[in-house]
């Protein structure tokens, strides 16, 4: 039996690639703001305030429930934190 590769866990378990990309840059996203909130010890009340979502949202978000968020909401959310995002486009080799 062989055993299949994949670059990524998304590319594994998504159905197609444009699902597994998606999933990445949520995923990203969702460790950026789970880290700057850890890092600046903000609490989850303080967090729903600056980001107009409510208490749990942010519950979600740092119990890593990337399914419950949409690419949008996670920028719109990184923005408000004061984060910069960039991103970058690479064509397949």
């Amino acid at each position: 039996m062989s055993k299949q590769r994949f670059a990524s866990v998304w590319d594994a378990i998504e159905d197609t690639s444009e699902e597994a990309e998606n999933m990445k840059l949520r995923s990203a996203l969702v460790m950026a703001l789970k880290n700057h909130l850890t890092r600046t010890e903000m609490s989850q009340a303080q967090a729903a305030r600056l980001f107009g979502v409510t208490q749990p949202r942010i519950s979600d978000l740092m119990r890593g429930k990337i399914n419950l968020f949409s690419l949008d909401a996670l920028v719109n959310m990184a923005t408000a934190a004061g984060l910069h995002i960039e991103m970058r486009v690479f064509e397949d080799a």
